[in-house]
C-alpha cells in the first residue's frame, strides 16, 4: 500500500487565504545530473512494457486510451487498491481484470515492468519510486515532481542510488509551438528574453467533471499541497526554468486565494508567483477560475514577442507591429509524445529532456515551496517547510547573449 507520512506537510488550512510576500533569497542550485551516471537502461526491443501505480490521477485514462489504440505500448499491471475504480476505468478502456494488484509491490515482482507511471495523488510520488528504485524500474510522473523540496531531493538521491530515471510529464511539453517558441530564443532571432508570461488553468477540476476520486485529493492539501498554485504553478515554474538555461531564480514573490471556498475549502484556487532572474523576470499565473481552458506562454524580447498556445499555435510581434502567424517545426518522434518519448529514453535512445528532468524539476519543487511558504506567513499559518539556502553559481539564463546559442542538455 502507499503511505505518505514520510515527510512533513503543509497544515490544511495553511494556502487557502489571500497571502503575498516575497522570498528573501534566492534558491539554492541543485547539484543533481540530468540523469544517473550509470543508468540502468532497459534492453528490451518491443512495445514499452509499462505498469501503473493508482488510477486516482485522471490523466492515467490518456495512458489507457493509447495504450488500446497503439501497438508499442503494453500494460502489464495496474496497483489499485480501489476496486470500483479500477473496473469502472477497465470496462470503459477495455482493460484486462486480471491486470489489477492491491500492491504496487507485489505488481513490480511479479511483472517486472520496464517503467512505471504515478497516477497517485502528489504526496505519493515519492514512495512509488521509493518501490521501484530498488528493483531497477523507471518512473514518470504526473506534474509536479513532487509534494516537497525534500520529497524531490529523496526521488534525486533513490535515482542517483539505484540507476533509474525519475521523469516528469507535462503536456506542454508535447506542444510543438512550445517547442519552436524556444529555438527562436535559442537561435536568437527573439532574443534576449526580458519578461515571460505564462497563464495556466480552467474552469476548476469539479467544473469541468473530473471524477471524484482525482478531485478528492486534488483539494486536498495533504496530498496535493495546495490547489492551483500547484497544479498550475508549475507549468510556468518548469517553462521558467527551462527558458533560463537551468537557472533557479534569484526572487519568488506569491499570491494565493480562494475565490471558491464553498467549492474548494481547504486549497487556493487562483494564484500568482513571480520570479526574478538577472535580466529578465516572470509572471506566473495558475488558476481554477478561467472561463475556459489556457494553456498560453508569452515571452517578450528586445527583437519582439511570441505568443505560443495550445498545440501548434503560435504567433509573433516585431516591435510596434501586428501578430503574424508561424509554422511549428515537426517535432522528432521521441518528441511527439510522453510515451513515446518514456520508451525512447529509458532504452537509451534519445537523451533526457530538460523540461522532464529531475535537475530541473527539483527548481521547480523549491519555487513551489517558496511560494507556498509565503503565502501561509502572509495568513499567520505555521509551515513546515524548510527556507531555501541562498543561491551557489547560478547558470547563466539564456537572455544575457543575443544571438549566442545556450547549453542544450
Amino acid at each position: 500500500m502507499l503511505l505518505h507520512s514520510l515527510l512533513p506537510r503543509l497544515g490544511a488550512l495553511s494556502l487557502i487565504a489571500l497571502g503575498s510576500c516575497a522570498s528573501s533569497a534566492g534558491l539554492t542550485e541543485p547539484n543533481i545530473e540530468e540523469s544517473p551516471r550509470a543508468t540502468r537502461y532497459s534492453t528490451e526491443s518491443g512495445p514499452l512494457r509499462i505498469a501503473l501505480a493508482g488510477l486516482v490521477h485522471q490523466h492515467a485514462e490518456r495512458l489507457l486510451w493509447s495504450a488500446d489504440r497503439r501497438d508499442d505500448i503494453q500494460i502489464v499491471g495496474v496497483a489499485e487498491p480501489n476496486v470500483e475504480l479500477f473496473e469502472r476505468l477497465a470496462a470503459k478502456h477495455g482493460l484486462d481484470p486480471t491486470l489489477r494488484f492491491d500492491r504496487l509491490e507485489d505488481l513490480l515482482d511479479q511483472t517486472r515492468p520496464e517503467a512505471v507511471s504515478a497516477m497517485t495523488s502528489i504526496a505519493d510520488h515519492v514512495d512509488v519510486v521509493e518501490q521501484c528504485a530498488p528493483r531497477g524500474v523507471h518512473v514518470l510522473v504526473e506534474k509536479p515532481l513532487a509534494f516537497s523540496s525534500e520529497h524531490a531531493e529523496r526521488m534525486a538521491e533513490l535515482s542517483s542510488q539505484h540507476g533509474i530515471l525519475v521523469l516528469t510529464n507535462f503536456e506542454t511539453s508535447w506542444y510543438p509551438s512550445v517547442r519552436e517558441a524556444q529555438r527562436l530564443v535559442d537561435s536568437g532571432e527573439f532574443a534576449p528574453v526580458r519578461k515571460m508570461v505564462f497563464r495556466h488553468g480552467h474552469k476548476g477540476p469539479i467544473e469541468i467533471g473530473c471524477y471524484p476520486e482525482f478531485t478528492r485529493w486534488l483539494g486536498s492539501p495533504d496530498a496535493n499541497g495546495g490547489g492551483a498554485l500547484v497544479d498550475f504553478g508549475c507549468y510556468g515554474a518548469v517553462l521558467a526554468t527551462w527558458l533560463m538555461n537551468g537557472a533557479s531564480p534569484t526572487r519568488v514573490t506569491a499570491t494565493a486565494q480562494s475565490l471558491k471556498p464553498g467549492v474548494y475549502p481547504n486549497v487556493d484556487d487562483d494564484a500568482t508567483i513571480v520570479l526574478e532572474y538577472p535580466g529578465a523576470s516572470a509572471i506566473v499565473q495558475a488558476s481554477w477560475n478561467w472561463t475556459h481552458d489556457v494553456k498560453a506562454m508569452d515571452l517578450f524580447t528586445e527583437t519582439g514577442s511570441l505568443h505560443a498556445g495550445k498545440l501548434d499555435a503560435l504567433s509573433a510581434r516585431s516591435p510596434d507591429a501586428a501578430a503574424r502567424e508561424l509554422p511549428c517545426e515537426k517535432p522528432p518522434a521521441h518528441l511527439r509524445d510522453e510515451w513515446s518519448y518514456l520508451r525512447a529514453v529509458i532504452r537509451g535512445e534519445c537523451r533526457v529532456d530538460p523540461l522532464s528532468s529531475l535537475r530541473t524539476n527539483v527548481i521547480v519543487a523549491r519555487i513551489l515551496d517558496d511560494a507556498r511558504r509565503q503565502v501561509a506567513q502572509r495568513s499567520g499559518k505555521r509551515s513546515t517547510t524548510k527556507r531555501s539556502a541562498l543561491p551557489s553559481a547560478p547558470r547563466t539564463p539564456r537572455n544575457i547573449n543575443v544571438g549566442r546559442r545556450g547549453i542544450r542538455r
